[in-house]
């Protein structure tokens, strides 16, 4: 359990990129490096947070959590994980200031360069994980051409993914695979539990919104609920929802401060709920953070029980390999929107990037040299 703190809490402080490079450092690190959980199980909780609203690198690291830990474990990812920004982004939200020292645009423009190569590891290591046939292939790689063409949303981010699991049922049925660990009906229960709470939080807090930590938390739970996408997509679709409680000033300031921390982009909460007057900076940071990530977490962990009973179905072990091969070419379109287009600016950026996939791939640095020499480029160069 320590360990997993420890690692969660160094991945908080360094994970600069948003949601995409988030998925990169866990696969480099938890699958590859402490090879704490397979490749599959990786993409099984990699897809269901992509189903899910909330902020889908949260729910994949609770998940990850949860696998090494139990539900302690997912507990702890979280904490750890959100301690560095919610701590960053509440401090920002008491003592304010409009100077940016260059030393953070250096860190930051290291940190969006160490990005691009961590996800090309992760997609090139799980391509060749999951790409092993043409079918899976063309899978691949409609799934990356559909989403750098479609419309942003979670309908088309989701539909592809949707599409290949039922290509896979339909055409790719396998008899090969591990025996249910769990009966359905005792997902079902468990899974009845958690969303049974889920939709009680939803609804029960508008009894006493007239009182302002409810209502603060009834608002950001609502945000947390209702979100999907995270990273950039969070700023239109919080605005409307917590408009009664902050001012449009500290949304903005908020979602700009966002930007310059690791983590999840959802802190950005954190920085909302220290801003709303009536409640102490800390407690309304913590309400606001809580809230905006608990119905995430219930709904990862309310779907989990009666995802892992259907998948171990052997006439469904065909879509798990579609959406396998479709979670790599969701990988994939993230690579270049958004961390390619965030990060690259020169064609100079070529050469750190190069010399960093060696680093990584061939020479097997850990993540932590790669960005000090990402730091180091961007410093002098």
């Amino acid at each position: 359990m320590i360990e997993l703190l420890k690692q969660f809490f160094i991945l908080g402080c360094m994970s600069f990129g948003g949601p995409a490079a988030h998925i990169g450092y866990f696969e480099r690190i938890f699958v590859k490096e402490k090879q704490w959980l397979s490749a599959e199980t990786f993409a099984s909780g990699l897809a269901i947070s992509q189903f899910l609203p909330g902020p889908g690198s949260s729910q994949l690291g609770m998940y990850i959590g949860y696998q090494r830990a139990g539900y302690w474990g997912a507990l702890g990812a979280f904490i750890a994980f959100t301690l560095p920004s919610f701590a960053l982004l509440t401090a920002a939200a008491m003592f304010s200031s409009n100077d940016t020292a260059g030393w953070i645009s250096t860190l930051i423009s290291a940190a969006k360069l160490l990005a691009v190569v961590v996800v090309i590891d992760a997609t090139i290591s799980m391509g060749r994980k999951f790409i092993h046939s043409f079918t899976t292939a063309v899978i691949a790689i409609v799934t990356t051409v559909w989403l750098l063409v479609s419309p942003s949303g979670v309908v088309y981010q989701v539909l592809p993914i949707l599409l290949a699991g039922m290509i896979g049922a339909i055409g790719f049925k396998q008899t090969s695979i591990q025996a249910a660990s769990i009966s359905m009906a005792h997902a079902q229960r468990r899974s009845g539990i958690i969303l049974s709470l889920f939709g009680f939080l939803l609804t029960v807090p508008w009894l006493f919104n007239n009182v302002l930590p409810v209502q603060v938390f009834n608002l950001f739970y609502q945000a947390g609920s209702f979100v999907f996408g995270g990273g950039h997509v969070v700023l239109p679709l919080l605005e409307p929802i917590v408009a009664d409680v902050v001012t449009d000033s500290a949304l903005i300031e908020g979602y700009a401060a966002a930007q310059l921390v690791p983590g999840p982009m959802f802190t950005m909460a954190s920085y909302l709920g220290a801003t709303v007057e009536g409640l102490s900076p800390i407690w309304g940071s913590i309400i606001a953070t809580v809230a905006i990530f608990l119905p995430g977490a219930l709904l990862m962990f309310g779907v989990l029980p009666v995802w892992e009973a259907v998948k171990s179905q052997p006439r469904l072990a065909g879509a798990i390999i579609m959406i396998n091969a479709s979670v790599v070419g969701l990988l994939a379109a993230a690579l270049y929107q958004p961390v390619w287009v965030s990060a690259y600016s020169q064609w100079t950026d070529l050469i750190p990037i190069a010399v960093g996939l060696v680093a990584l791939i061939k020479w097997r640095l850990s993540v932590f040299w790669v960005l000090l020499m990402m730091i180091g480029y961007q410093w002098f160069f």
